[in-house]
Parts: C-alpha cells; sequence; structure tokens
C-alpha cells in the first residue's frame, strides 16, 4: 500500500472517530415500562363483560375478536429476551384494531397502548399483513369455477333483480399522505394525493376482488386496464359461464359485469347509458342497473364507516398503506360471515343517496370517463338487457322511480 493511500486511511479513521453518536437519555420511559398497568387491555377485560360496550370499542363482538386473534397469534408472537418481555399478540392485535377503527396516529395511539411509537410503527404493518395472510385466502377468494360465478348470479337475481350479473365494479381514491420526493406521482384529479383501491363486490355486500396500489396520478378510465382482474376479463381466463337464457326468458344473454361510466363498456361488462337524449326504457335500464352497481358504493360505506382510517389521509409508508388497506378489506369480510352485528346500509333509495355522498366526502370515485367508441356487440348486449328490464324481466316499482 502506498503513503498515499495509508495518509487516505488515516483520515477517514480519524473523520469516523469524530461523529458524534447521539446518546440516549433513557432506555425506555418511565410510564412505558407501566404497560401492563395503564394498558387498554385492562380495560378490555372489564368491555368483554359489556357486549355494546366491547363492541363500540373494537368494532365487533368478543367472540369474533378471539377467533380472530387466535388465527394471527402465530404470525405476530414475538419472544421475550433478556432486555425486555415481548408485546403479546394480544396487544399487538388491539392495537391494530383501534388505528383501523379510530384513524389516530401513532403519537396519540402509544398513550392508549402503552406502546412506544417506534414499536407500534412496526407493528401495526406487520399485523396488518398477518391479518390479510390469514383472511385473505378464506374470506376474499376470487371465483375461478363457472358454478362459483353462478352462485353469485343467482343471488344479484334473487334479491337484486338483475339477471346473469356475476360483480359490481368500482374503484375509490384512498387518501395518502405522499412519501418524500414522491413529487406529483400520486396527485389525482381532485386535488389531493392518493391511491386507488379497485373492488368487485358480489350481491351480499361482500369483497370477491380487491386491487390497490395503482397511483392516484393514472387516469381514472386507465386504473382498470391495470389491474389482473382485467387482463384476465380480456383474455377470456376467468372462466365465466356461457351465455344462456334467462329464467323465464327466451332471451339468451351473457354473464357480465356492471359499472359506472368510468369504464368502457364490453359484451362482459355493461355501464349506463349516457344522461343524454334518455328515453324511458333507457331510464329503467340505467336505474335496474344502478340498484344492482350500488352494491359496491355500500361495501365502501361500510368501511368508511367501520374503518376511520379511511377517513384520514393514511400517513405511512406505500407498501405499509396497502398493508393497511388489504387488511380492511379482508376484515370487512370475515366480519360479515362471523359477526352479526357488522351492519348493512338501508335498501332505500334514499338512504343510499346519503350513503354514497357520504363515502364521496372520505374516498373519492373516479372520474367519468370520456366518449369511447363502444363495441356494436356491446351495445347490441345492454340493448337486450334493457328490452328485458322493460318487458318480462319489468318490477313493480321502477314505474315509480
Amino acid at each position: 500500500m502506498s503513503s498515499l493511500d495509508d495518509n487516505l486511511v488515516a483520515i477517514a479513521l480519524a473523520c469516523c472517530l469524530k461523529v458524534k453518536t447521539r446518546k440516549r437519555k433513557i432506555w425506555s420511559k418511565h410510564w412505558l415500562r407501566k404497560r401492563q398497568k395503564y394498558s387498554h387491555v385492562n380495560l378490555m377485560k372489564e368491555l368483554a363483560l359489556e357486549k355494546d360496550d366491547w363492541f363500540n370499542y373494537m368494532q365487533m363482538d368478543h367472540d369474533t375478536y378471539l377467533e380472530l386473534l387466535s388465527q394471527v397469534s402465530p404470525l405476530i408472537e414475538k419472544k421475550d429476551t433478556c432486555m425486555r418481555e415481548a408485546i403479546s399478540p394480544h396487544e399487538r392485535l388491539s392495537a391494530t384494531l383501534r388505528f383501523l377503527a379510530t384513524g389516530r396516529t401513532y403519537s396519540d395511539l402509544k398513550f392508549t397502548t402503552i406502546i412506544s411509537q417506534p414499536s407500534l410503527s412496526a407493528i401495526i404493518p406487520e399485523t396488518c399483513a398477518a391479518i390479510y395472510k390469514c383472511l385473505g385466502p378464506k374470506y376474499l377468494k376470487f371465483p375461478s369455477t363457472q358454478h362459483e360465478w353462478e352462485e353469485i348470479a343467482k343471488e344479484f337475481e334473487r334479491v337484486w333483480n338483475f339477471p346473469h350479473c356475476v360483480g359490481a365494479v368500482d374503484g375509490k381514491h384512498v387518501k395518502i399522505v405522499p412519501p418524500p420526493e414522491s413529487g406529483s406521482f400520486y396527485y389525482n384529479y381532485k386535488g389531493f394525493h392518493s391511491m386507488v383501491l379497485m373492488g368487485i363486490a358480489n350481491a351480499k355486500y361482500e369483497f370477491i376482488l380487491c386491487d390497490f396500489g395503482i397511483n392516484g396520478r393514472i387516469s381514472d378510465g386507465g386504473v382498470i386496464n391495470r389491474t389482473t382482474f382485467y387482463d384476465k376479463l380480456c383474455k377470456g381466463h376467468l372462466n365465466l359461464p356461457q351465455e344462456n337464457k334467462i329464467e323465464g326468458s327466451e332471451k339468451v344473454l351473457p354473464y357480465v359485469f356492471i359499472g359506472n361510466e368510468a369504464f368502457a363498456m364490453r359484451t362482459d361488462f355493461l355501464t349506463p347509458f349516457s344522461q343524454k337524449d334518455l328515453s324511458y326504457e333507457r331510464r329503467i335500464f340505467n336505474y335496474r342497473l344502478s340498484r344492482a352497481r350500488r352494491i359496491i358504493e355500500n361495501v365502501f360505506g361500510i368501511l368508511v364507516s367501520r374503518f376511520r382510517i379511511f377517513q384520514t389521509a393514511i400517513n405511512l409508508l406505500p407498501r405499509n398503506t396497502k398493508n393497511v388497506v388489504l387488511a380492511c378489506c379482508a376484515l370487512h369480510n370475515f366480519l360479515r360471515a362471523k359477526c352479526i352485528r357488522y351492519s348493512i346500509p338501508d335498501e332505500s333509495d334514499e338512504q343510499a343517496e346519503d350513503n354514497m355522498s357520504q363515502v364521496e366526502q372520505s374516498l373519492a370515485g373516479l372520474q367519468r370517463g370520456t366518449m369511447r367508441n363502444t363495441p356494436n356487440a356491446a351495445k347490441k348486449v345492454r340493448d337486450t338487457f334493457m328490452n328485458y328490464f322493460n318487458n318480462e324481466g319489468k318490477v313493480a316499482w321502477q314505474d315509480n322511480v
């Protein structure tokens, strides 16, 4: 090694030795060491005796919480060390659920959980990922067989009088605090930063698909084009049933998804007629489609009311934001299946409009698409549905609406 190299090494070592490291004043704050005494888990022991209060606090009943805890515990349990006692799965899950239910910041949540802010910033995303990993495969399962699609279609026809419908599709902008140096990457047409949540719902207010993570700057009409779902739909890989006759009619129709004007219409994806020059028959079709499609709007409404994290701008890294949002979607389906008190919205048309208005305040909808050249085959399918709704598929109250 040359003398010049020796000098450079010496200078580098000298610089390293001169760097002053920040000395920690205390290992842990005194009140944080009293977690067993002051933590909200002590309150939860008392709330377990009061069913209504427990539900209001955790957004689920006690038995449902215990079942969820048993499923996620193996993924979030930590071992005690010689330095400190590990935070239990119960404390980790309850803190995470309170974060989702209230939208409180880590710096605020630490005072009720008695868990430090740095620990919460690691615990909550990790627990959300565990929730989605445990619940997703069972409660967010995307249909893969023709029989599963047919069961969804039967439910739409029975409850919402829309035959051959296999899902209501919509997307929402979830507000976020943009990560550093992201510029306008997440900036959307509404004037705030967001990531887009695409959802498909069945007739029972349950997600059958959630796709989250597209940056808000992408044109709303093109959001769905970037999803795996739409790619498979265009390639015919969803294994949808073959078109057949509607029960009680001679009309042969395909199985379709339904959405609003933000999406391009296809033979397997129906959207409403333009509001310009609507005939009576077209207004009837738009009403019938809207009545079935608002299911997905109501699902988003339940998310907003139950998980108030959606009423804030989520201040996490994008990968952690994805864990949080997908955990909420999986929890929604889990609670719909397990928790009787997990509410569904009022069925009336007036209440539905109120629900949509409340959702829009927290989750902005996708912008309506520009004029498109709709394929004639798709127009023909829509016209056949329109004729069905105005004739043999007519319902008694549609004329009044």
